[in-house]
C-alpha cells in the first residue's frame, strides 16, 4: 500500500504526478472544510510535500498524529513550525544547495540593475525620452564594498561573485564563519555604515524579523544600496518605503516583500528601486533540481530513515 502523504498546494504538473505516483497524496487545497477533511483523513497522514510559501503550521501538525516527515521544496522553512516538528520527533528537509547559484545570480542582477539603472533605462528608452534629453549619470559596480547579512551558502556564492567584481566584501551573522577570508563584524549597523551595497542573505523568522530597520538604513546613508534576496519580513517595510522616499538610500533591489504579493503603491512610483516577483529560485534548472530533491528526501526517509538535505 502507499504511504498516506498530504499536498499542502500544487507544486508543479510534474512532481504532482510523481508524487500521486509514489504515494497516496491528499490534495489538502483542494478541499472546502479543511478541518473536517483533516477530522477525516488526518490521522493516517505520515508524510507532507510543501513549498516554503505555505509551509505546514502547528495546527495542521497537530491534526496529524501519524505524522513522520515534512519535505519542503524551498529553503526558507519560516512558514513550517519546527519547534511543533521538534517537540513531536518529526524529521524535516529542505531543498538545500541546489537554489544556490540561482538566487546569489539574482542578488547581483539586482545590484548591477537598481545602481546601473538598467531597467529605469529601458523605461526611459520606451517613452521616448531618449530624443529630447540625456539619462542620468549612473553609479558603478567594480571595486565597491560589498556587505552581506548571512553568511550562509547562498551568501557564500554572493561573496564569491563579488570576487569577479573586485568587490571588498564583509558580513554579518550570530558568529564568524570558519574557513573565509571576509572581514566580520558582529554588528549590522556597522557593517551598513562600511558598505555600498548591503545584501539581505538571512532566514527569515521572529529572530530576524525587521533585522535591518531605520538605524541600519540611517548607517547605509544616501549613496548606500539595499538589495533583499532573503525573505520581505526581515526589513522593516515601513522604514525603507520612507528611506527610498526620502532618498536617505540610494536604492533598493528588492525581490521579496512584506506582504506579499502585495506591492506597497508607494513602492510602485519610485525610479530608485527595482522589484522582482520572488523570483530568485525561479529558474527551470533549479525548479527542477528543486523537485528531484523533495522526492529524494521522502524516498530517502521512508527506505532508511534518513533525510538527505535535513533541517532538523
Amino acid at each position: 500500500m502507499k504511504i498516506p502523504l498530504l499536498q499542502t498546494s500544487a507544486l508543479s504538473p510534474a512532481l504532482d504526478a510523481a508524487l500521486a505516483d509514489a504515494y497516496d497524496v491528499h490534495r489538502l487545497w483542494e478541499q472546502d472544510d479543511t478541518a473536517a477533511y483533516l477530522a477525516r483523513h488526518g490521522a493516517r497522514i505520515e508524510a507532507i510535500a510543501t513549498s516554503a510559501p505555505v509551509g505546514a503550521s502547528a495546527e495542521l501538525i497537530a491534526a496529524l498524529p501519524a505524522l513522520r516527515v515534512i519535505s519542503c521544496r524551498g529553503v526558507g522553512l519560516d512558514k513550517i513550525d519546527l519547534q511543533a516538528a521538534r517537540e513531536r520527533g518529526i524529521a524535516v528537509s529542505g531543498t538545500f544547495g541546489v537554489l544556490t547559484d540561482c538566487v546569489a545570480d539574482l542578488a547581483f542582477g539586482l545590484m548591477i540593475d537598481v545602481a546601473r539603472r538598467i531597467s529605469a533605462a529601458d523605461r526611459f528608452v520606451r517613452d521616448g525620452r531618449w530624443q529630447r534629453e540625456k539619462f542620468a549619470l549612473t553609479r558603478r559596480i567594480s571595486g565597491k564594498r560589498l556587505g552581506i547579512v548571512g553568511l550562509g551558502q547562498i551568501g557564500r556564492a554572493i561573496a564569491l561573485r563579488a570576487g569577479g567584481f573586485g568587490m571588498r566584501v564583509r558580513y554579518t551573522g550570530r558568529k564568524p564563519v570558519d574557513g573565509v577570508d571576509y572581514g566580520f563584524e558582529p554588528d549590522v549597523v556597522a557593517l551598513a555604515y562600511w558598505a555600498d551595497f548591503l545584501v539581505v542573505s538571512v532566514s527569515g523568522g521572529p529572530q530576524t524579523r525587521h533585522l535591518i530597520g531605520a538605524s541600519v538604513l540611517d548607517a547605509l546613508g544616501a549613496e548606500g544600496f539595499l538589495i533583499n534576496i532573503a525573505r520581505g519580513t526581515v526589513v522593516d517595510q515601513a522604514a525603507l518605503v520612507a528611506a527610498l522616499s526620502a532618498r536617505t538610500i540610494a536604492g533598493a533591489g528588492l525581490d521579496v516583500l512584506e506582504g506579499e504579493p502585495d506591492v506597497p503603491g508607494e513602492l510602485l512610483v519610485l525610479d530608485n528601486v527595482v522589484l522582482t516577483p520572488h523570483m530568485a529560485s525561479g529558474t527551470r534548472e533549479t525548479r527542477q533540481a528543486m523537485e528531484a530533491l523533495l522526492l529524494e528526501n521522502l524516498q530517502a526517509f521512508f527506505r532508511t530513515g534518513k533525510l538527505v538535505t535535513p533541517a532538523l
